[in-house]
């Protein structure tokens, strides 16, 4: 059913009456010259301007586009809440495969539509884009951000994205094993992509043991290549599945949680880049009951969004590795708020973020 404008009435349901939704806006994009669709959802700006990247995926249907745009806004409106940052939440989707259709022409159409929010949304990169491609937007925007050096920027958010999901492993051990180390313990990573790669080398690093999958042979290789003592499994359902697996590490696409795999994950934690983890709200319920421990994964994969605002205010890689470093204390004080709440860690980590928009909202 859709209403009189051709929408999905269950996506203006989610918008403006769910617990999911209290979206400030959403602005649908078309640019027929250059084939740009594009949805930009402005969750919240009580902190200040809406910052989150644009991801560029074949998504199945517009209604899948615009729901994922929704979910994924939200998330970087608690995600910056709880790093610290005087931004609210925001998000933009590209609809299509960028092998296909991504151009240079595509992108400054892109541009120029942010650009029209006058920086109540300030962009970068996510899944499907690239340092390369903010610098192309930022030609025809200035609220553009995760550009490369060459052109004013910090570069690749992924390596300090990488570094936080470590300090939330750390955390993670500190919190359910008494050391903040992963040597000896069995991880496994789902996705060895733009953050994947470098989470394996700082878990090898501590002494790790690894076990990775992924759909794209040649990110595989990539590890095994340089780690021939990395272990490969066939699949994602192979991993969570894995014997002895001490921490279950989701690096891909979101909604790796759900009643199904919960029911076989044999991790006792569940520590991430991934973004929206779980697949519905009950899912956390479902970690808890089987006391797996899970870090909230807008917690832990918070290094890139604060490595791309501090480019903002002109960039300082050590400043912004400080930042991303204190990650480590804020997942601990999550397990505390949980523990003394009598409430799962995701439930807490969103207390705490809820707390401090409300308070921006009456300042």
């Amino acid at each position: 059913m859709t209403d009189v404008t051709g929408a999905p009435v269950d996506v203006l349901h989610t918008l403006f009456r769910s617990e999911q939704g209290g979206h400030e806006q959403v602005v649908l994009c078309q640019d027929r010259a250059t084939g740009l669709k594009a949805v930009i959802a402005l969750h919240s700006t009580a902190l200040g301007p809406a910052l989150g990247g644009t991801r560029f995926y074949p998504y199945a249907s517009e209604r899948e586009a615009v729901a994922d745009a929704l979910n994924l806004a939200r998330g970087m409106s608690y995600k910056n809440a709880m790093a610290g940052l005087d931004h609210g939440g925001g998000k933009a989707v590209i609809i299509g495969d960028p092998e296909l259709i991504k151009s240079e022409e595509l992108l400054l159409a892109y541009g120029r539509f942010v650009a029209s929010l006058g920086g109540r949304y300030v962009t970068a990169c996510d899944v499907g884009t690239y340092v390369a491609d903010m610098d192309v937007v930022a030609r025809e925007c200035r609220w553009t951000t995760g550009r490369s050096p060459e052109n004013g920027g910090a570069g690749d958010s992924s390596v300090l994205t990488a570094f936080g999901v470590f300090q939330g492993m750390r955390a993670s051990a500190q919190h359910l094993w008494g050391d903040p180390t992963l040597r000896g313990r069995k991880v496994g990573v789902a996705g060895v992509g733009k953050v994947g790669h470098y989470l394996v080398e700082h878990l090898l690093s501590d002494g790790a043991e690894v076990v990775i999958t992924d759909v794209r042979e040649e990110s595989v290789r990539r590890i095994t290549d340089k780690h021939p003592g990395v272990a490969v499994v066939a699949d994602t359902d192979a991993l969570i599945r894995t014997e002895g697996l001490d921490i279950y590490a989701p690096c891909a696409l979101g909604g790796a949680l759900n009643d199904d795999s919960v029911a076989v994950l044999t991790a006792s934690v569940v520590c991430g880049a991934a973004n929206n983890q779980l697949a519905h709200p009950g899912v956390e319920k479902d970690l808890a009951d089987r006391s797996i421990l899970y870090a909230p994964d807008y917690v832990v994969n918070a290094g890139g969004v604060i490595q791309v605002a501090d480019e903002l205010h002109g960039f300082d890689f050590d400043r912004c590795k400080a930042k991303a470093t204190k990650i480590f204390d804020t997942t601990l004080a999550i397990f505390a708020r949980a523990k003394a709440d009598g409430i799962p860690p995701a439930a807490a980590a969103d207390r705490i973020a809820e707390q401090r928009m409300a308070e921006a909202r009456r300042g």
